[in-house]
């Protein structure tokens, strides 16, 4: 699932933002300013004197609002006073969405039905670490992505996409997909059957159930007459000898500073089981909170 930023895929750009109005702003303080001042003073000074000569030669000085004059000549140049203005609102919301939360829209159908087309959403961005934004380098330890977890990161195929799924395995894991069931290390999970679901974009019913993995139990979509997995739609990626594929199982080791990542609506979802796995450096971060849904308001609460 590619996700779309609320605000767009924007970090370069409003970094970039951040520091020319950044640069402008201090450079009113400590330069544009003080010029400013000095132009005042000498045109005030200049209006002293000549009121001056004119009163010593007997002449009537025309009254002059120098309050009004000082503060035209004070006055910021219009592109100095909006980046003055939008630099500390660029700035919030760069370290907000940078260091602690960052919005997502999710636009397809292969996390439900966990997550809906149209959920907005929140990311916690220092869950799984503090990272630097724009390189997305960590840069101190907090925790690590747990099984169960609902997971934001860059796509390994296009950096420049942010995809959404479910981590079902940690590093140094054995995962086996098999007739559509999940076996971690060996543990098969567990699973309780529910109404079927009815599809929000075909009239389609998919098979329900509800997937106990690690003790986060949480609903998933099966489809009818679809394999586990699409073996012909497999690509070539990075450690791909650490898997085994046949038309209903797919087995892999995770190998270190790596994750395996399922959609919820696994028949209909292309994930770890097709490109792979995602490296630790990819993880943008946990997603915890759907905050609306203009097509359906209830929608808004916690992530399972």
């Amino acid at each position: 699932m590619n996700l779309q930023l609320i605000l767009g895929n924007f970090a370069l750009i409003l970094f970039v933002a951040m520091v020319v109005t950044g640069i402008i702003w201090f450079l009113d303080i400590f330069y544009f300013a003080k010029q400013r001042r000095i132009a005042a003073d000498k045109a005030l000074a200049a209006i002293d004197d000549r009121s001056a000569k004119l009163t010593a030669e007997g002449l009537k000085v025309d009254t002059i609002d120098r309050a009004t004059i000082e503060a035209a000549l004070l006055r910021q140049p219009t592109w100095i006073e909006y980046s003055g203005s939008f630099f500390p609102v660029i700035a919030l919301v760069f370290v907000l969405r940078s260091f602690l939360y960052e919005p997502f829209k999710i636009p397809s159908s292969s996390m439900v039905p966990t997550l809906l087309v149209g959920d907005l959403i929140l990311v916690n961005k220092f869950t799984y670490g503090i990272r630097l934004p724009v390189i997305n380098k960590k840069v101190i330890e907090v925790g690590d992505p747990q099984r169960g977890d609902v997971m934001v990161f860059k796509y390994p195929k296009d950096m420049s996409q942010d995809y959404i799924k479910r981590v079902i395995g940690v590093p140094g894991d054995k995962i086996v997909y098999e007739n559509k069931r999940l076996t971690v290390n060996g543990k098969p999970v567990a699973y309780t059957q529910m109404d079927d679901y009815l599809d929000d974009e075909r009239p389609i019913y998919h098979k329900q159930l509800v997937e106990n993995l690690a003790g986060v139990p949480h609903r998933v979509l099966n489809t009818e007459n679809k394999p586990g997995i699409e073996v012909a739609s497999v690509e070539n990626f990075a450690r791909r000898e650490l898997c085994d594929f046949s038309y209903e199982k797919f087995s892999c080791t995770v190998p270190a500073g790596n994750y395996l990542m399922m959609g919820d609506n696994r028949d209909n979802s292309l994930d770890s089981r097709y490109w792979g796995f995602v490296p630790d450096k990819n993880i943008v971060g946990k997603a915890f909170f759907v905050w609306m849904n203009f097509s359906n308001p209830k929608r808004i609460g916690g992530i399972n």
